[in-house]
């Protein structure tokens, strides 16, 4: 290994990388902290910018990194800017003896592009300020804030304005201050100070205070080690008792001489002031996670951290607010580490500097922190997009969620498991406790005399410091400090140790039981990956574009419980990144937490035996919880090994070198196999700390092309879906639920077409960015009355967008801003004018630049183009989703009427009426009035129409008309669904009907008529032809018949709510009635002049009145026929359908025939009957089918398989028959 390769490798396996000095620079003097949150309302005092009305002694100044060691490692670069903003969020904060002057501690972390992280651990202090350019510049700064302020005071409004107007600004003295002579400070100490005033200082009377920071950056969330290792070190400092080595030394012990501990074990290391213990997992067991899951569960309560998990799996905008930094890196590592095994894959920032609040106006999910700053409420902080934001008050203990957030899989269930784990503890599932925070004073730490004397072999200890311990632990033990166990070696644990140990235990528990719970949710995960490449190259080259994961299927076989949640979850990045690891394992070594999570489940299906299905198992609790906290309380009782001590140094801190001590080699050595990290979807994590302009430039441009490729992507994948590519490729595309995944991806448009909008948009008092749409039509300047053309020259449908409006508007279901912006969408997507609606509101430029920052993507004019390019292809295929979402809303229907245009006269002999039915009901009978042949009615909601009962209630011979098709426009969708006829309806004419059943099929929103324009999906099957047919071989017929017959198979074999219209595949074009009358009709005689049409029911009434006379008669002694159940219920059925009182004719009375007997699971025995039937051989040519055996035999096995399908029929197929 070569020097460069060693030293890398030493520095990762560290257990701290660098130690910073954060604080006052004394040689710049102080320069305010000036940055602004756009985002907070400023108010005088309040929240917002550092209030320049505020005293000097409030005000943050920048701070600045003293020093740090060592200067920088290879692996992990040192952010000198980055570790500033982190370590001192508000800069340098200064007191008085009259304030509070408590240490405080936070930690944060540092992620990088390729996904790792390093965590920072700061212990904040305050120092007694000796440098007298400081005290003299806070003395100025306080006598010019107190002369501004009391003539601003005692003034008058008016004059205060012009004086405030005419005055330097307060940011512009602050500035000059580090440079002023002492001189110019004199010449304003004539000014009396505000005595005894808060926030009042005096260098006679008062001493100053400024904070500083002591920073420890750790690879791994080492918490409470950090934590003990920088309290003891600020101890050290504040001690009047000097310690037993330079400071130094310390540092550079941990720095160089304290290795990470090895996985499965414990590692003691020696503080200032006592031994600290860590541990690392093991390789089988959950990646180590320290921070206290107690604290957050008892700050939020059980149910707020459920939907908190479920907002953050499904990657919503999430952002924390606490007064408190450690609380949000708490709350924030808490929901991170509960996402084993996935990890989150967007931006990600628990604490967020007022230099980087820009970033909340990020239009990509985030992980990110605020703080809230004194006295502020939740009124004052505005955001550019909340519809899919999870705000989480920490200090209040409440999470606003978004709307429509599905409920994790089992909620329930889990909540109940988490609270008892909770209760074990002591802890309350309520939430909304605080938390005593952990004292930082120096603890004694459990001694092992076993650990002891290993450490003197080591040469770490003396003789005669063991002898001096040894007598320690026997005092402590006749002291009653401890009990002996039964090797009599171990000392009882202080109560510090104890809390510790519990916060361990509780950590592990709950991390068990979401592990637990994915376990159960993706335990057959691997069965649905799909590998379709041949290396990983071509896999990389074409990734974009490879499904790897059967969605479809894999819903298919899941509780419908869980299904809302899956189907979006399925939909997330952490997900893909997760199945896109398990497709790179073919070539490369997976990711450790996948590695873990697979291991889990091969484990588990060794010991689980009972093959249950998972679409019916019960909830099951973790029963690993025990044995997990018991490995963690093993290592932190008996630390397996300890470092160096800290020595004398020679030489200064930095000049060291790595020293392994005990961890051995095997742990760094590398695998054989290649190791490969595939780019990630992801910002670069570390630019996002810059906030430097060009810096913030440069993330919105990214954030723009973010969206941009997000939107391509995404509307790609809805004309899969909706096409059905996707499940064509897999050959599985009956196994697909394409409803619902389809409900997901609009929903997901919805979500970026928000972030769109809201991306730049300045501050607002909606909490939707495409707002109440009228609110944009309007602000954009548009009025029904102005008719200006696009670029292309057409006129926009204005009317049509503010028709849909004011629509939305009124609509009665008691939406939100959020829930009238998605129902816009939805219904714009229906109408195929969502594109088109959005050009039009982007067409006023000036306001757009008024309304939106420069980085918006809005007013980036090539991007915004692409844009809506992308969403115009949306237009190809057709989509339901405003009908099927909003299913309680009343709905004008316009129904017309088509007769034959040579014949159309003769609509005036007849009074029609029609009744249309759908998915959710039926319109009841609309009488249309005579010599019309169109009506207009208002009714509820009736879904995606499927037929259509035309009848006339004259009965006149001359009463009848040559009905063409019927027309049914759904006036607010704009889809048009045509029925055809193509039959005569009247008495003595065709098959004599006076009522239809007509089958409806959906044509293209805004189409002709009749132009007979189809889209890209494939139409709906429509009402059988009554045209002269041609007679079909008889290998076609029976192929038509098994075809039918397997259609009506998989729609029972797909999900409920995804199986489409039984009616159409009964009745419509190809379904099993049509298909059933051809066989019927092959090789059927007839006598009839010029080939006229001929009905089988003609024949089905002979043959049963032929059975009849011939049973009454006894005469079935020359017949195959037996007299038995199956003969009466044929009979019985026929005679049924003749007598009812509707007047459908023989087509519709054959149709009814059929539907009964699939229905009463009959029709497979009345076949062979009619085949049996003496009067079939003297009606049918001898090659006819129904007078071949097996071709019989086999049309009623493939009936009789449709015996195990509950079939319900509608209710316009079976009106007026009681049977």
């Amino acid at each position: 290994m070569s020097g460069t390769a060693a030293a890398s490798a030493a520095a990762s396996c560290r257990f701290a990388h660098y130690f910073v000095v954060c604080g006052v620079d004394t040689d710049t003097g102080l320069e305010p902290d000036d940055g602004l949150c756009p985002f907070l309302r400023n108010t005088r005092g309040g929240e917002g910018s550092e209030s320049f009305d505020q005293s000097p002694i409030r005000r943050s100044f920048k701070s600045k990194v003293l020093v740090h060691y060592p200067e920088t490692t290879e692996r992990s670069p040192f952010n000198k800017d980055a570790v500033n903003m982190l370590c001192m969020p508000r800069g340098l904060s200064f007191r008085t003896q009259a304030d509070r002057l408590d240490p405080q501690f936070h930690s944060f972390t540092i992620s990088f592009d390729d996904g790792t992280r390093s965590y920072g651990f700061v212990h904040t202090f305050y120092e007694e300020v000796t440098s007298a350019q400081i005290i003299t510049a806070m003395q100025t700064l306080y006598q010019m804030h107190h002369v501004e302020h009391h003539s601003s005071s005692s003034a008058s409004s008016p004059s205060s304005s012009s004086s405030s107007a005419s005055s330097p600004s307060t940011c512009s003295m602050d500035s000059l201050v580090s440079s002023m002579d002492e001189s110019d400070a004199e010449s304003l100490a004539g000014v009396s100070g505000c005595l005894g005033c808060a926030g009042s200082f005096e260098p006679a009377r008062d001493t100053l205070y400024v904070s500083k920071a002591l920073c420890l950056i750790s690879p791994l969330p080492f918490l409470q080690a950090s934590r003990q290792f920088l309290s003891q070190l600020h101890q050290a400092v504040t001690s009047q008792t000097a310690p037993p080595l330079p400071l130094e030394s310390y540092i550079h012990n941990i720095l160089y001489e304290v290795p990470l501990p090895p996985p499965g074990r414990s590692l003691r290391f020696h503080g200032v002031q006592g031994p600290i213990v860590c541990q690392r997992p093991g390789a089988d067991e959950l990646p180590l996670g320290e921070y206290p899951l107690g604290e957050a569960f008892s700050l939020l309560g059980v149910d707020n951290m459920v939907q908190l998990l479920t907002c953050a799996l499904l990657e919503t905008q999430i952002l924390l607010y606490s007064q408190d930094y450690q609380r949000l890196m708490t709350i924030a590592e808490g929901v991170t580490t509960l996402l084993f095994p996935f990890q989150w894959q967007h931006i990600y920032l628990p604490i967020v500097s007022t230099s980087l609040h820009h970033l909340l106006d990020a239009p990509v999910p985030f992980l990110m922190g605020i703080q809230r700053r004194d006295g502020a409420q939740r009124s004052s902080l505005h955001l550019p997009h909340e519809a899919n934001l999870c705000f989480v008050d920490i200090d209040n203990h409440c999470v606003e969620t978004p709307e429509d957030l599905p409920a994790f899989p089992d909620q329930a269930e889990l909540v109940q498991e988490l609270s008892e784990v909770l209760l074990r503890f002591g802890l309350s599932p309520q939430g909304g406790v605080i938390t005593k925070p952990t004292t930082t004073s120096p603890r004694l730490s459990s001694l092992v005399l076993e650990d002891l004397m290993e450490d003197r072999r080591n040469g770490n200890l003396g003789g005669e410091e063991l002898a001096v311990l040894e007598r320690l632990q026997a005092l402590a033990q006749r002291c009653g400090g401890g009990k002996m166990s039964d090797s009599g070696k171990t000392l009882g644990l202080f109560e510090e140790e104890e809390e510790e140990l519990k916060s361990a235990k509780l950590n592990i528990q709950i991390r068990e039981v979401f592990a637990g719970r994915f376990a159960a949710m993706f335990g057959r995960y691997e069965e649905f990956v799909i590998h379709s490449a041949l290396d990983l190259d071509s896999w990389l080259s074409n990734r974009e574009g490879t499904l790897n994961f059967d969605k479809g299927s894999f819903l298919s076989v899941q509780p419908v419980t869980h299904l809302r949640f899956l189907s979006r979850f399925l939909e997330t990045s952490m997900f893909s990144f997760f199945v896109d690891g398990k497709v790179i394992s073919h070539w490369a070594d997976r990711e450790p937490q996948q590695q873990l999570f697979d291991n889990r489940l091969e484990r588990e299906r060794l010991y689980d035996t009972d093959g249950v299905d998972s679409r019916n198992c019960s909830y099951r609790k973790c029963t690993t919880l025990f044995e997990s906290a018991q490995a963690i309380e093993h290592r932190l009782l008996k630390a397996d090994h300890t470092a160096i001590h800290p020595h004398l140094l020679d030489m200064r801190i930095g000049q060291g070198r790595h020293q392994p001590a005990i961890v051995s080699a095997v742990d760094q050595r590398e695998t054989t196999r290649t190791k490969h990290t595939f780019a990630r979807k992801n910002l670069r994590q570390a630019k996002l700390l810059d906030p430097s302009p060009e810096a913030v430039t440069q993330t919105h441009r990214e954030f723009v092309d973010g969206l941009l490729s997000e939107c391509r992507l995404k509307t790609k994948r809805m004309l899969m879906e909706r096409m059905g590519k996707e499940s064509a490729e897999l050959g599985q595309g009956e196994a697909n639920i394409t409803g619902l995944q389809e409900n997901t991806l609009i929903h997901s448009l919805c979500d970026l077409l928000e972030r769109t909008w809201g991306h730049g948009l300045q501050l607002k008092q909606v909490k939707c960015c495409l707002i109440i749409p009228a609110e944009l039509v309007i602000c954009l300047g548009f009025n029904g009355s102005d008719q200006r053309t696009l670029d292309d020259g057409a006129v926009p449908l204005r009317g049509s967008l503010l028709q849909d409006v004011r629509f939305i508007q009124t609509m009665s279901e008691g939406l939100s801003d959020v829930g009238q912006a998605r129902a816009w969408i939805h219904l714009a997507l229906e109408k195929k004018m969502l594109s088109q609606h959005l050009k039009e509101l982007l067409t006023n430029q000036e306001l757009l630049r008024q309304l939106y920052k420069p980085h918006a993507f809005l007013l980036f004019e090539e991007e915004r183009e692409q844009f809506l390019f992308h969403l115009l292809s949306l237009n190809t295929v057709d989509y339901l989703c405003f009908t099927h979402v909003f299913t309680s809303i009343s709905i004008q229907y316009r129904v017309a009427i088509i007769p034959m245009k040579k014949l159309s006269i003769a609509m005036a002999t007849v009074n029609p009426w029609v009744c249309v039915s759908g998915e959710l009901g039926d319109s009841g009978v609309r009488q249309i009035p005579k010599n019309t042949q169109e009506i207009f009615f208002q009714c509820k909601n009736l879904g995606r129409l499927s037929t259509l009962q035309l009848g006339q209630e004259n009965s006149g011979l001359l009463a009848k008309c040559l009905i063409d098709s019927v027309m049914v426009y759904n006036e607010i969708t704009g889809h048009t669904y045509k029925f055809p006829c193509g039959r005569w309806l009247g008495k003595g004419v065709g098959d004599g009907s006076l009522e239809r059943v007509l089958i409806g099929q959906l044509v293209s929103p805004g189409g002709e008529e009749d132009a007979g324009r189809w889209t890209g999906t494939p139409p709906e099957l429509a009402s059988p032809s009554q045209a002269v047919r041609a007679v079909l071989g008889s290998l076609g017929i029976q192929e038509d018949m098994r075809e039918a017959a397997n259609n009506l198979v998989k729609y029972f074999h797909k999900h409920e709510q995804e199986r489409g219209n039984l009616t159409v595949l009964l009745c419509g074009e190809g379904g099993l009635v049509p298909s059933l009358e051809k066989f019927l009709l092959h090789g059927l005689k007839t006598n009839r002049l010029f080939q006229r049409n001929v009905f089988v029911w003609d024949f089905v009434e002979k043959a049963v009145a032929s059975m009849e006379t011939d049973d009454q008669m006894g005469d079935l002694h020359g017949s195959t026929l037996t007299k038995g159940p199956p003969c009466d219920s044929l009979c019985h059925y026929v005679n049924a359908i003749n007598v009812s009182p509707r007047n459908i004719g023989k087509e519709g009375k054959f149709q009814l025939f059929v539907c009964l007997g699939i229905r009463d699971q009959l029709l497979f025995q009345w076949l062979p009957l009619l085949a049996e039937c003496p009067l079939t051989a003297r009606t049918y040519e001898e090659g006819a089918l129904l007078r071949d055996r097996a071709a019989v035999h086999s049309l009623s096995r493939m009936l009789h398989t449709l015996n195990e399908f509950t079939i319900i029929l509608e209710t316009a197929l079976v009106k007026g028959v009681d049977l």
